[in-house]
């Protein structure tokens, strides 16, 4: 059957546009889009459309969005939701900007809408956050389901987690894409009985198979050009240090994290009370945490102004302030952990340390990670474009979803 016309996207928070370029290469059409950075808007602007719109997305009016679209798609902000953030409480107003989404939704009555965030969105408030989203979801009338992706297994060289809400208003079964890529083990995935037998499944794409090819490539401000390609934003940052001052004694973060809630719990001091204490923002929390690796053991100093106010013995003074120099060894200083498999996942708040350990990985090698075509130019200063990079879904993902959606619209 024919369709009779391209089905339609408002995209909301779009940052540079993973998300609509997958669902732009499964067949839709981004009509209207929406951002607060401008750079971010520059970006899209150069390589998807002049239809986004800079602004606060609490300022944009229902009224004033193109009619009818047959889906609404979002990343809503996820500082406040991420297990790296220990305030990650509904007291943060940018775990409220998802309810914009939900009004946008409400009053342009999509058939389908598509949210994405981080994982930490599921353990929120003991899971109690994402049973709320999606009750209000339900609220407005729509259907919804929620599956937490790695890209990874869409062929994405990357392990980068996120989860997507999926609704629909038109009485559809929703589902999620059949996963396409595994780990490489020893044996076959075929005749590993935990994967269904499929001649079409593929290995994870290794880092060094998606950049090696950018390896020996000087880094350039400008457009460079090799075998016949043009390469784009091969730039990155150099600050590689040698050595470093780590702890002379073993030490665990786990045993740490429990010896110093047992005090904090016998005192008068509220994590709250002792970041407000040390003049940190969320800092002191991961001391007092240790799910997700995501912890931390505090420095010689906070540890002896901590011991002032929790009052502990000198059971570990000793492991956590004797420090020495110790040379960094690439797996102390690498994300991207092992040139083999998937990188570690891309971050906004700092590149990752280049395997020949000579530089950061670049804006470009990123983006590769992310799944963005080499046609994919992204604008403004390094560190925006680091940030813009590490901030994105991954189209090659987005895509996966999105054509579990077009069938139906």
């Amino acid at each position: 059957m024919t369709r009779k016309k391209q089905p339609t996207v408002i995209s909301l928070f779009a940052g540079v546009g993973g998300m609509d370029l997958g669902f732009i290469e499964a067949g839709f059409k981004v009509v209207w889009a929406n951002d607060f950075e401008k750079d971010c808007a520059k970006t899209y602007q150069r390589n998807i459309g002049d239809h986004i719109v800079v602004g606060d997305i609490r300022d944009i009016k229902s009224k004033d969005l193109p009619k009818n679209p047959d889906v609404v798609i979002g990343g809503f902000p996820c500082q406040g939701f991420s297990i790296n953030n220990i305030n990650r409480t509904m007291k943060d107003e940018r775990n409220h900007l998802y309810k914009e989404m939900l009004r946008i939704i409400k009053d342009t009555k999509p058939k389908y809408f598509v949210a994405e965030n981080v994982k930490g969105l599921l353990s929120m408030e003991k899971g109690k956050v994402i049973e709320l989203i999606l009750n209000d979801f339900r609220n407005i009338g729509y259907e919804v389901d929620y599956k937490l992706l790695t890209a990874a297994d869409y062929g994405v060289p990357q392990m980068r987690q996120r989860v997507f809400i999926v609704g629909n208003r038109i009485n559809k079964k929703i589902e999620f894409p059949e996963q396409t890529h595994f780990p490489k083990t020893e044996k076959s995935p075929q005749m590993d009985l935990e994967f269904p037998i499929n001649h079409n499944m593929q290995f994870h794409i290794p880092a060094k198979d998606a950049i090696k090819h950018l390896a020996k490539v000087p880094i350039s401000y400008k457009p460079i050009k090799r075998n016949k390609k043009i390469i784009h934003n091969h730039i990155a940052a150099t600050n590689v240090l040698d050595t470093f001052w780590g702890r002379k004694y073993p030490v665990s973060q786990f045993d740490i994290c429990d010896y110093l809630k047992e005090h904090r719990n016998k005192s008068e001091w509220s994590t709250q009370k002792i970041d407000e204490h040390f003049g940190y923002r969320h800092t002191a929390g991961h001391w007092f945490r240790k799910d997700n690796n995501s912890g931390s053991i505090p420095n010689p100093s906070d540890w002896w102004e901590l011991k002032k106010l929790l009052k502990f013995n000198k059971k570990y003074d000793k492991q956590v302030t004797t420090m020495v120099e110790k040379k960094i060894t690439f797996e102390q200083s690498l994300r991207i952990s092992n040139w083999d498999t998937p990188s570690d996942t891309i971050t906004a708040t700092g590149s990752e340390i280049h395997p020949n350990k000579e530089r950061r990985i670049s804006v470009r090698e990123g983006a590769i990670l992310q799944s963005f075509p080499d046609e994919f130019v992204f604008e403004g200063a390094l560190n925006s474009m680091y940030r813009q990079v590490g901030n994105a879904v991954p189209p090659l993902l987005a895509k996966k979803v999105a054509e579990m959606i077009f069938v139906f619209v």
